[in-house]
């Protein structure tokens, strides 16, 4: 089969030729084999890429999210996550995501746990359907399983255009929800609204959290991807009793300047939150199938022109998924 493989950090990924997987007599997890139809990229890949990630081997196939065909010509959609275990609260130490040390979904066929694939929802191309997994379930669980929105409350979702953001964003938004935006792109900004979001500010103003409060009223609930020194201009948006979850720390840096008194004193809870259990994959599925939710998908690549679509995700301008199509 065709894929895209890792040989060496900071290396461009081959295409060429790999042998196919194979489930072996020994495989005693019940595995399965699914010809891929799409896949999708994740910051995950480029940080793994630039070898700014634990684990890394060579060579490696790359790729967390896919959606294709199981043998018998059954279309679904692969749930990235394996081995989380019986603890809805954490996964096991032995969890892992699909793509490292796995061979993940950049070729043309994959093995994945037969517990791991669901049916593609029948409104979704296959194309769509590969941007859900990972960005969508880390979205569900810090959104919906974390903060447990309801109808009429507010949310603020921070840098909107990422796949996880957009995934909050739509999810909230299909609950009920006045959801606002922080980007610093203004075109990003009026894009969320499209997508339902109330309004938005460019997070680069002076004084933006002063002017987003002095517009919305402050927030029930946070979904940031950022943690950083910016971290308590959120603690500042929240309402007496918000709710905030952060699944990332893209600005790299620590929490520093926090005060305690404005976190215990207005009853905030903070909420670390990342990837989710089999369980909550099922029920964001049920709910993207539901409310006929589809993914934002910012553009589509063949798998052989893996490299440029690595290329614009390190760039970080896309708004939504990025693709790669595999025929």
């Amino acid at each position: 089969m065709k894929a895209l493989v890792l040989v060496a950090k900071d290396q461009p990924l081959m295409f060429e030729e790999v042998e196919n997987p194979l489930i072996s007599p020994s495989d005693t997890e019940g595995s399965t084999i699914v010809k891929l139809k799409a896949a999708a990229l994740n910051h995950r890949d480029v940080w793994i890429l630039k070898g700014m990630y634990a684990g890394i081997k060579y060579p490696s196939i790359l790729g967390s999210d896919g959606a294709g065909e199981l043998p018998d010509g059954t279309a679904v959609i692969i749930n990235s996550c394996i081995n989380w275990g019986d603890n809805p609260a954490v996964q096991r130490k032995d969890f892992r995501i699909l793509g490292l040390p796995d061979s993940g979904t950049f070729a043309e066929y994959v093995k994945v746990p037969t517990e791991n694939v669901h049916p593609k929802p029948a409104h979704l191309s296959f194309e769509q359907a590969a941007a859900v997994p990972l960005g969508g379930l880390t979205a569900w669980r810090a959104l919906m399983t974390k903060c447990q929105p309801k109808a009429g409350e507010k949310v603020l979702i921070s840098g909107v255009g990422g796949g996880v953001a957009l995934f909050a964003l739509q999810f909230a938004v299909a609950v009920g929800c006045e959801v606002w935006v922080t980007s610093s792109s203004e075109d990003k900004i009026e894009q969320a609204k499209n997508l339902g979001a109330k309004g938005g500010i460019n997070y680069r103003t002076e004084g933006w959290g002063k002017t987003l409060m002095e517009q919305s009223g402050g927030f029930d609930i946070i979904i940031d991807s950022a943690a950083g020194d910016g971290f308590t201009d959120l603690i500042g948006l929240c309402r007496p009793g918000g709710r905030i979850a952060f699944y990332g720390a893209t600005t790299l840096g620590k929490i520093t300047n926090l005060d305690p008194r404005r976190i215990f004193w207005s009853q905030i809870t903070i909420f670390g939150s990342t990837m989710g259990s089999p369980q909550e994959f099922a029920a964001m599925i049920r709910f993207i199938d539901e409310h006929k939710i589809i993914p934002v998908v910012d553009s589509v690549f063949e798998l052989r022109d893996g490299n440029a679509a690595m290329k614009k995700m390190d760039e970080g301008k896309q708004f939504g998924k990025i693709v790669l199509k595999i025929s």
